[in-house]
């Protein structure tokens, strides 16, 4: 609704397929194929993982995107120009089922929301990758398609297409919220990105797409946008002073910021050794902000402090400097003192 379909017209452009248009009002009747003359490249084999909220409010667009598929499996094309068509006949071939060798949209099923990885880094059950696949999967198996607009369970077929990912693609079209800001972002790309990393036995490259400015669209690897973000947001004195005039609701927020940095680590391994030091710093070690954190919040920072020894713990911070850890544990302690007599508000 707010971009105006920029995915689904990315969708159509990975596979050469463009919609086609009635004159009088603008909509979208159908779509067809780009001869591959003018696309000047093969098409490319898209799966999708759709969001519970976009089941619900647009199956029109499930049947669309579900045509454009079909379009371009059933284009008389060389399987070298033509990725989808190529991988349809491949299962075809290992007498897969017809129905299901088409599928390319994948959600959760009927009624559901969400992808389920949350639950596991917040109860800290999970011990590699194939833990989240396993929960990716099963949150997501259920195929949608203009056959099946209800949704069908799918979980073997959704296996096969995620061991054949090499690209993982996230976009954006606002600049009011970043990667460390929301769990949808580790879970959803994070998400796919280490279950592809887990089926495949290969990591995946990972890209966001910003779309902020229509006009000027931009792709980076998910390593440099988290760079971006981590200097732009995460340790900007500038957002962390101002943060913290929100008391109680800033301290959360710069505790939700490291748990969501870590979970995108956890899932996709874009996090390095001197940004997990210098977020203890600025969140945990400093003096100033502890002060701020007694008095307003200290469960954010006791949060803080065991999200970062257990990065360490788990070996996603890989050469933490001891004295920072052994700061670290000390506060953890503190913390604990500074909530002796305290209930949490609601």
């Amino acid at each position: 609704m707010r971009t105006h379909g920029d995915d689904i017209a990315q969708i159509f452009s990975l596979l050469g397929i463009r919609p086609t248009w009635q004159k009088e009002n603008h909509r979208v009747t159908g779509v067809e194929l780009i001869p591959l003359s003018e696309l000047g490249r093969p098409r490319i084999d898209v799966t999708v993982r759709i969001s519970g909220f976009f089941r619900d409010a647009f199956p029109h667009l499930i049947t669309l995107l579900d045509d454009a598929v079909n379009l371009a499996i059933n284009a008389d094309e060389p399987v070298d120009q033509n990725y989808i068509r190529k991988h349809f006949l491949e299962d075809m071939a290992k007498e897969k089922d017809e129905s299901s060798a088409r599928y390319r949209i994948f959600g959760c099923p009927p009624g559901a929301y969400g992808i389920g990885i949350l639950d596991l880094i917040e109860a800290q059950n999970w011990k590699d990758e194939f833990d989240f696949a396993e929960c990716y999967v099963n949150w997501g198996g259920y195929a949608y398609s203009k056959g099946s607009p209800e949704g069908i369970d799918a979980k073997a077929q959704f296996t096969h297409r995620l061991s054949t990912v090499e690209v993982a693609i996230h976009n954006q079209d606002d600049r009011e919220h970043d990667i460390f800001d929301s769990d949808d972002y580790f879970q959803f790309h994070g998400g796919m990105i280490a279950t592809v990393r887990a089926l495949s036995g290969k990591q995946p490259k990972g890209y966001f797409g910003d779309s902020q400015n229509p006009a000027a669209p931009k792709v980076r690897d998910i390593k440099d946008e988290t760079l971006r973000v981590y200097r732009t947001r995460v340790v900007n004195p500038k957002w962390l002073e101002s943060i913290k005039q929100h008391g109680y609701k800033g301290a959360s927020e710069m505790a939700a910021t490291v748990d969501y940095l870590f979970g995108f680590d956890a899932t996709a391994d874009v996090v390095q050794d001197f940004m997990y030091e210098q977020v203890a710093q600025s969140y945990a070690l400093d003096k100033a902000t502890q002060d701020f954190y007694e008095k307003s919040n200290p469960w954010a920072l006791r949060g803080i402090s065991e999200r970062l020894l257990e990065a360490a713990q788990r070996g996603m911070w890989a050469q933490p400097d001891p004295d920072t850890l052994e700061a670290l544990k000390k506060t953890l302690l503190e913390s604990d003192t500074m909530l002796e007599g305290r209930s949490e508000p609601t």
